[in-house]
């Protein structure tokens, strides 16, 4: 199974077996996938599944607090009321929350992996500024090279800033534009100069090198990866 639908929990049929060979079906790709460092759309996918969750057990815990209390009798020796809920689980919900209880650790330990191997490739990537870098560095070009001998991807870029209430935040679109085979005259200034010389939308472009010497899936895992840390370093380089 590739993919688990967003409602996975309360579509088709509510029961925990059911459920849980569901998931098991899913997360044995996910599996697969991490096997194989592809990382993207899995890990993403898994955060957000988490996340779900974790939000129907805690609206679930929210709505079953809500409710008051009944009372039911008197300790008379230990000198307490007795009370009982007047919302009792029936079995859908006893269902739902054995369906939480086994999936919300199944995601963490998947989420856990993901992010090892994610955390891995990361500290095997560096990046850096090609030439002069101009004050507006939120598009230009992104120079990305990985694995030895390998050619040197040339994507377009451009981040764009989104004002939330307490931060911002910033996403990332590219746009691949060609590759430069490996050698002597092809060095990332060169490659950059040419780029200036035949892409004249951007006369002055800022540019960046993203380098790797791991062969790992460039759609699934580097790319996302390169992405994200070019974010990363121009917002800490632009201080915005």
């Amino acid at each position: 199974m590739n993919s688990l639908s967003a409602n996975w929990i309360t579509e088709t049929h509510i029961d925990f077996e059911y459920k849980k060979y569901l998931l098991l079906g899913y997360l044995q790709k996910v599996s697969e996938n991490f096997t194989e460092s592809k990382l993207y759309p899995s890990l993403s996918q898994l955060v957000t599944h988490y996340q779900n969750v974790v939000a129907i057990r805690n609206n679930k815990k929210n709505l079953y607090d809500s409710f008051p209390d009944k009372l039911t009798g008197a300790d008379l020796s230990g000198f307490r009321m007795i009370y009982q809920k007047i919302l009792n689980d029936d079995q859908i919900m006893q269902e739902i929350e054995s369906i939480l209880d086994f999936s919300i650790p199944q995601f963490e330990k998947y989420i856990a992996e993901g992010r090892a191997i994610y955390d891995f490739i990361e500290s095997r990537m560096s990046i850096a500024p090609v030439g002069i870098i101009p004050l507006h560095a939120n598009e230009g070009y992104l120079l990305l090279k990985y694995a030895p001998g390998g050619d040197t991807l040339v994507y377009e870029y451009h981040i764009t800033i989104f004002e939330g209430p307490e931060e911002k935040y910033r996403g990332i679109s590219t746009q691949y534009l060609c590759a430069y085979s490996q050698s002597i005259h092809n060095t990332f200034e060169n490659i950059k100069q040419d780029l200036i010389k035949y892409h004249l939308k951007l006369p002055n472009p800022a540019t960046y090198v993203i380098e790797s010497d791991l062969q790992v899936p460039l759609q699934e895992t580097l790319l996302p990866l390169a992405k994200r840390t070019l974010v990363k370093f121009v917002a800490a380089q632009t201080n915005n």
